[in-house]
Formats: structure tokens, C-alpha cells, sequence
């Protein structure tokens, strides 16, 4: 089940990069699987620096009384930023496709009790290898390292 949410980020992602932006995707999902809201980092495409897949995945899933049956899905380890987010609102369940590239805030998250499947997706590594090899400045703007 979880290479099939995998699936959806990793769509996401791809659409971003067909987008000319940083190819990272999330999808937020409920604990059946069901498909809440989906999005890709669109930080080039806006001109938004806190338009990140996490996020835009959360957007799109709406409104909420709660969070605590939901499940985050993203294509590479959620930053800083985007770990907050799922602290903030409960979220308690994190699939990861992989943090070779980037190792953000999943650690964390589960010191605080999220559950964190790393999944060490190769279609995931090989998306973000390529795309720091061709864009490194954009890639640490991205993540908030100075080149």
C-alpha cells in the first residue's frame, strides 16, 4: 500500500519538474488510503518560497476538524518547515520516499511520536540526484543553505 501513495508524490513531483520548479511532491492521504489532496513544490513556478509539496498537498486536502487519521506522503525527507507542519496539525503518519539527498526533519518528528516509513524509493533518489547535479544554486535556496 504505501509504494501505491508513493505513486501520487511521486507524480507530483514529476509534474514539477516538467514545470521547470524543484521536483518534489506530497500527497495527503486519510488512514484507508483515500486520496485527500495532492501538490508538487512550486516555489519557482509562484515566485512563493513557502510553497512547498508538503504544503501544497495539505492546501489542496481543505479543512479538516482534525488530522490524526491522516497520513503525509512525500518524495524526499520533509524540511524544517514542512516537519512543523505536521507537528502543528497531528498528522501521525509520514511516508518518505527517500533522504539521501536531504535529511530534514523526520528524526525529529519521530522522537515525537510520528510514524516514519522511509521507503528508499531508487525513482525518488535518482529525481533528486539529477536535479541538484543540473540546478545546485536553486537546490539550496530551496532548503535555505547559502551555495
Amino acid at each position: 500500500m504505501l509504494d501505491d501513495l508513493l505513486a501520487v508524490a511521486r507524480e507530483e513531483a514529476e509534474a514539477g519538474k516538467a514545470e521547470g520548479g524543484v521536483p518534489i511532491g506530497a500527497a495527503l492521504f486519510d488512514r484507508d488510503g483515500k486520496l485527500l489532496g495532492r501538490g508538487h513544490n512550486r516555489r519557482v513556478q509562484d515566485g512563493d518560497p513557502s510553497q512547498h509539496a508538503e504544503t501544497a498537498a495539505f492546501r489542496a486536502a481543505g479543512r479538516r476538524p482534525h488530522y490524526r487519521d491522516t497520513i503525509m506522503v512525500t518524495t524526499l525527507s520533509p524540511c524544517w518547515y514542512c516537519s512543523g507542519l505536521v507537528r502543528q496539525f497531528g498528522i501521525p503518519h509520514v511516508v518518505i520516499g527517500e533522504s539521501r539527498t536531504f535529511t530534514g526533519g523526520h528524526d525529529w518528528l519521530a522522537e515525537h511520536g510520528v510514524r516514519i516509513d522511509l521507503l528508499d524509493d531508487p525513482a525518488c533518489i535518482a529525481l533528486m540526484t539529477e536535479f541538484i547535479q543540473r540546478e545546485p544554486a536553486l537546490w539550496f535556496e530551496d532548503i535555505g543553505e547559502p551555495t
